[in-house]
């Protein structure tokens, strides 16, 4: 899988989030994407999400240099962020099976798998909404990493974790996400020390 962004850039009324932005993430590697707080960092990976409509330029996704059409890129990708919300009206398990049913998991991993990786067995039954913040974020990074997608997007991954969470997010990292393309929008370097590239948004600033 790769991502070709070309000249791509983002605009709120008159103010350029970033701009001429010309860069091809490639597969089985990691990207960090850095720049200072209110920077544009989570709004880059949102335009390369789809969530967000970038205002000039391109972003396509070729996989076996097959270009895809733009309908089809969500479903090449898994993303965490803090803005994204978990429906807290579920339980743990019943999240995981709905989640499952329209994005599998990688094919080694059952949803009591999942459940028993992330140290939430007793919470199982437990509805989301009871969950503490550092809870809720271990689930975000299940769902986004343990998903068999090529594209991994993963927006301040580390909030609201605690040092085993931590250890938990470089394992999940470390044993599932070798063969696939990590992007990480981040200014902690804690959080994007495995990575091997990095774009900073400063550099596209206008």
């Amino acid at each position: 899988m790769r991502i070709l962004l070309s000249d791509a850039g983002k605009r709120y009324n008159r103010e350029w989030i970033f701009r001429h932005l010309n860069y091809e993430f490639a597969a089985a590697d990691a990207y960090a994407i850095t720049g200072n707080n209110g920077s544009g960092k989570s709004t880059l990976l949102q335009v390369i999400a789809g969530a967000v409509q970038h205002s000039e330029g391109k972003i396509d996704f070729f996989s076996a240099d097959q270009q895809l059409a733009a309908e089809q890129h969500h479903r090449k990708l898994g993303i965490a962020a803090p803005y994204l919300e978990l429906p807290e009206e579920m339980t743990l398990i019943e999240f995981l099976h709905f989640h499952h049913s329209f994005k599998p998991f990688l094919s080694s991993f059952t949803t009591n798998a999942v459940i028993d990786l992330l140290g939430l067995g007793k919470a199982t039954d437990k509805q989301l909404r009871n969950f503490s913040s550092g809870m809720k974020q271990r689930v975000k990074l299940a769902q986004a990493i343990l998903s068999d997608v090529p594209v991994v997007l993963l927006d301040e991954p580390c909030t609201n974790l605690d040092a085993d969470g931590i250890s938990l997010y470089h394992r999940l990292i470390n044993e599932y996400c070798g063969n696939r393309l990590v992007i990480v929008s981040s200014n902690d370097e804690v959080e994007y020390k495995f990575c091997n590239h990095k774009l900073s948004i400063m550099d596209y600033k206008q």
